[in-house]
């Protein structure tokens, strides 16, 4: 019950924080302007920027197999895609506490994989697609800073990929800590994530094909901005939009409003701003992007009703399990021989 009430006031929290920044990025635009922007979209760059985000769910997909192969779990493709939409489907169209990841791990649980797989293949699966944003975000710093004259946008820029960048390092190096901090169990669990995330990276035979798919991820919404911001009217070079949307797509990824909203857009309208793109084509962009993110959503929502796993499912019981065993995982290290192992695997 006490669980309920937390979850409760948490996503009010976020859905007051979604609908503030929302009204607020709206208070000062020509909100008749927005609308003849949303509704006069080209169709045909509608439906290419759908397709983009579309093909991303394959790309994904593919992402989340390998990371699954290298953790010894071999993962059918068409098994992974279908857990992956509906995952997107609880992210999307149903924002709680517990969320598409958590609903992943049980999903996986369900066909037999054991919970510190899950819980580390989920894991690893977002922390590579950050360093693939974080990657494309140190690329873009110099291109940035060369094209764009607001400092204080620069330095926020910068100060998030510096960030990103010192965060990642030091992840990957907590192995190299005391003996004695590292037994410690509060920090136990992210030197082993660590020890996994630097195999991934650095030894894993298939390691060229996961990187490339973290970037090529970010780099398809980039471009599917680009194709919204032509189909409302904004002059934003392929470049701007490479350079512009991965700060977006970072800000975003915080989980301090439901699904994003609302943070997207006031992110979308700062960072298009920048390339001269005027407030009302910019916040236009990001609604028909998150319009998109829905749609998809719900063709995760039409799996997800005929899944047999639907009738066993319980939302308190998924998250109370994904939490307690992303806690109290005590696995052995991820090491170079269970990778060799895992590469086997068809």
């Amino acid at each position: 019950m006490q669980s309920r009430f937390k979850q409760a006031i948490l996503f009010s929290v976020k859905l007051l924080l979604s609908i503030a920044v929302l009204a607020y990025i709206a208070r000062g635009l020509n909100l008749r302007q927005l609308r003849m922007h949303l509704l006069s979209v080209d169709p045909a760059m509608f439906v290419l920027a759908l397709v983009l985000i579309f093909s991303q769910t394959f790309v994904l997909n593919g992402r989340w197999e390998l990371i699954m192969r290298a953790l010894g779990v071999s993962l059918d493709w068409l098994a992974g895609w279908r857990i992956l939409m509906i995952s997107m489907w609880f992210n999307q169209v149903l924002p709680s506490s517990v969320g598409g990841d958590a609903v992943r791990m049980w999903l996986l649980r369900q066909r037999g994989v054991q919970w510190p797989e899950a819980v580390k293949g989920v894991a690893a699966d977002r922390f590579t697609a950050l360093i693939g944003l974080i990657a494309l975000m140190v690329v873009g710093l110099p291109v940035l800073m060369l094209r764009v004259s607001n400092q204080a946008a620069i330095l926020a820029i910068g100060a998030l990929t510096v960030a990103g960048v010192a965060g990642t390092l030091v992840l990957l190096t907590l192995d190299r800590l005391p003996k004695r901090l590292i037994a410690l169990p509060a920090i136990a669990s992210f030197v082993r994530f660590g020890a996994l995330v630097r195999f991934l990276l650095l030894q894993f035979e298939r390691r060229g094909a996961l990187f490339g798919s973290a970037l090529l991820i970010h780099l398809v919404t980039a471009a599917a901005c680009y194709a919204l911001a032509r189909g409302v009217g904004a002059q934003l070079s392929p470049l701007e939009a490479g350079i512009l949307i991965p700060p977006v797509v970072l800000l975003t990824a915080v989980p301090i409003s439901i699904s994003g909203w609302g943070v997207r857009e006031g992110a979308m309208v700062a960072c298009l701003g920048l390339a001269g793109v005027p407030s009302e084509q910019a916040l236009s962009v990001s609604l028909l992007l998150g319009a998109i993110s829905v749609l998809i959503g719900l063709v995760g929502g039409v799996i997800w009703l005929a899944s047999p796993e639907r009738g066993s499912y319980s939302a308190d019981k998924a998250a109370k399990a994904a939490n307690d065993n992303a806690v109290a995982d005590a696995s052995p290290g991820f090491g170079p021989g269970q990778g060799e192992q895992a590469s086997s695997h068809p």
